[in-house]
This record gives structure tokens, C-alpha cells and sequence, in this order.
């Protein structure tokens, strides 16, 4: 073989080389969008600066410190999936929403899909760093072996790459069918009064309850309010919230049932006895 090389097996060797440089740069910036965007929790006026930081924190993120990442929030073997907002976390004062799209995978093939990943990674850190060290690109038969070499590391990138490009697919289309049940009664009544499709809920995060503190919070005389007072300023600024809409017949019931208030009774000045109460903190 020729030890001068034409120029056009050198100039082919780094056309191949820049093709699997791009590829590899689409990887990245796609695994990039999934990370910053599949996961967010907190107060709601706070999620789109909670997006905007993730973006800003992965931009310069090495893709070994991204496959990390991947397969520790994203990725996930079955029976790891973490809780997103755990009730401690979630302030009572103000909506609180979290949402987290992920994989989960049976252990074995999690360990073989994160053992590929990190092995492209490895086949990138020696394209970028030792190809010249491996092939000789100054004879024609350095050339025709990396550029062999270069095709088949192509095909492996692509291979990922279209794995990857399925993954965001499936979590799109999750993310248009949640934004879809957004617009329905149920994720209403999910979020603002706490009812679950199938009819449970727990007090605490009820919307009568939160409607009942924040009329509390504007009635209160020595830290008691008058519940019918209470009730009046709730059909006003909360017209939805109603004892019916969580099987109770009266208010009353409701203070009782959802074990939040103290209750009491005080005879008025007409003599009639006037229900009276105050959150219990």
C-alpha cells in the first residue's frame, strides 16, 4: 500500500469523522430536552423558572455526566420510581403541582441498555481523542481502515440515537395525553379539590378545606370565625366549594369530618346558638 495517501481517502476519513461528530452532538442535545423537561415539582408559579434552570444547568454537561443522570431519574429499574412531591414538601399556603415522565425496565435489560449507553460514550471519548493513535490516516491503508472503522461507529450511533428519539416520541405523546386530561372535570377536581377519579380524597388537601382557611384567615375574630359568616364569604369567592361535593350534608359535618377545625357553639344575642370555629394549626 501506497504511503501517500490520495487526498481524497483522507478528505473521505474526516467527512466520516465529522458525520459521527454530528450524530453524536444530535445525542446529546436531544438527551439534553428529555432531562430538562421530564421532570418538574414545586409551586406552580415556580415551574417555568424551574425549567429554564435545568435547561441552563445540563448546557454544559459532558455526555458521560448526562448518561448519568439519565439512569438515575429518567431511566429507572421497576420498583424505583421515587415519590416527586412528598407531602412534607408540599407548602398548604399556595397550589403545588409535580409531574415526572420516566422508563422503567426489569433490572437485567436496565443494566444492559445502561452498559451500551456508557460504552458509546466510551467509543466517543476515542474518536475525539485517539483516533489518530489507532489508525495511521498518512498511508491508503490507515485511510481505508478508518474509514471502515468510522462507518460502523456511525451505525452504532445512529443505532442510539434512534432509540433515543423513540424514548422523547413516548414521552411527548405522554406529555400531549396529560396536557389533554389537564383540559377534563376529573384533573379539576384532582387538583383544586383534591377528589381522585374515583371518588376518594384526603381532607387536608381538599379545596373546602383550603377555602374554609382562607376564610379563617380573612374572618377571624381572636382567632374564631363565625361559620356562617364563613360560608357566606365562601359562596362568594369559591362558589364551587360546596359540603355535597365531598358526601357531607352540612358544614358543620365538613369541620367535624375533615378533623382540621375545632368546633364550637356560642350562644348569640338573640339566643340561638352560633357554631363558631378555627384551624387547627
Amino acid at each position: 500500500m501506497s504511503e501517500n495517501p490520495a487526498p481524497e481517502l483522507q478528505r473521505d476519513a474526516q467527512r466520516l469523522l465529522g458525520r459521527c461528530m454530528l450524530r453524536i452532538q444530535q445525542y446529546e442535545r436531544l438527551m439534553k430536552a428529555i432531562l430538562a423537561h421530564h421532570e418538574l415539582a414545586g409551586p406552580a408559579e415556580t415551574l417555568e423558572s424551574q425549567r429554564a434552570e435545568r435547561v441552563t444547568k445540563l448546557a454544559d454537561k459532558t455526555l458521560g455526566t448526562l448518561v448519568k443522570t439519565l439512569f438515575e431519574s429518567y431511566v429507572v429499574r421497576d420498583g424505583q420510581e421515587q415519590e416527586i412531591l412528598p407531602d412534607a414538601k408540599v407548602a398548604t399556603d399556595q397550589i403545588s403541582f409535580g409531574f415526572r415522565f420516566s422508563m422503567s425496565m426489569p433490572e437485567e435489560r436496565w443494566n444492559v441498555t445502561k452498559t451500551a449507553i456508557e460504552e458509546l460514550v466510551s467509543m466517543r471519548n476515542d474518536l475525539v481523542h485517539h483516533l489518530i493513535e489507532r489508525f495511521d490516516l498518512w498511508t491508503e491503508q490507515g485511510c481505508i481502515e478508518v474509514a471502515c472503522h468510522l462507518r460502523e461507529c456511525y451505525d452504532r450511533i445512529d443505532r442510539h440515537y434512534e432509540e433515543l428519539v423513540g424514548w422523547a416520541r413516548t414521552m411527548d405523546e405522554a406529555r400531549s395525553r396529560m396536557a389533554s386530561f389537564a383540559q377534563t372535570r376529573e384533573f379539576h377536581d384532582i387538583l383544586v379539590n383534591g377528589i381522585d377519579p374515583d371518588g376518594n380524597f384526603a381532607w387536608s388537601h381538599t379545596g373546602i378545606v383550603s377555602a374554609l382557611r382562607e376564610a379563617a384567615d380573612s374572618l377571624a375574630v381572636d382567632g374564631w370565625t363565625v361559620l356562617d359568616r364563613a360560608k357566606d364569604w365562601i359562596a362568594a369567592a369559591h362558589p364551587d366549594q360546596t359540603p355535597e361535593k365531598y358526601s357531607c350534608r352540612t358544614w358543620p359535618q365538613v369541620l367535624s369530618e375533615s378533623r382540621q377545625f375545632d368546633l364550637l357553639y356560642r350562644t348569640g344575642d338573640d339566643g340561638r346558638r352560633v357554631a363558631w370555629f378555627r384551624p387547627r394549626r
